[in-house]
């Protein structure tokens, strides 16, 4: 969640039901969002306290470097790296774009000297939480496990 963010009134009432109602999130004790591995390994699904359903799929600049020097003392450079991360991104997104982008989400790109990463997003209403909940398991059967 950006830090210019407020967090909605609600927050609390859906964090307390969607922790409840749904099993895995990975930090129920975080106070900005809920975040939950989707099946497709690459892939995360977090509700953020603003009111934000976000499906995103980002990579580690240090574990890419590490990856793709396959253990040798070979010192990637920084362009190489990034253009190597953007590529892996855009495999990992591919398949999934179309579906997020037609039921309404917006893309968004994040790149800084840590990680490189694609976030899907769109505005939930958490007045409504059983639709929320719907939501997420309809997101889920998008992100079918890649294993």
């Amino acid at each position: 969640m950006s830090e210019s963010s407020t967090p909605s009134a609600l927050w609390p009432e859906a964090k307390t039901y969607l922790v409840n109602e749904i099993q895995g999130w990975l930090d129920v004790h975080a106070r900005d969002a809920l975040t939950l591995p989707l099946p497709d390994e690459d892939w995360l699904l977090e509700i953020t306290a603003d009111g934000k359903l976000v499906c995103m799929a980002g990579y580690d600049l240090d574990d890419m470097k590490s990856m793709l020097s396959d253990g040798t003392p070979e010192d990637l450079g920084t362009d190489e790296l990034a253009k190597q991360a953007k590529f892996y991104l855009q495999q990992t997104v591919s398949k999934h774009r179309p579906t997020l982008l037609r039921q309404g989400f917006t893309e968004r790109i994040e790149m800084n000297d840590s990680y490189v990463a694609a976030h899907y997003e769109r505005p939930v209403d958490f007045k409504h939480l059983a639709e929320l909940h719907q939501q997420i398991k309809t997101c889920l059967t998008w992100f079918p496990n890649s294993r």
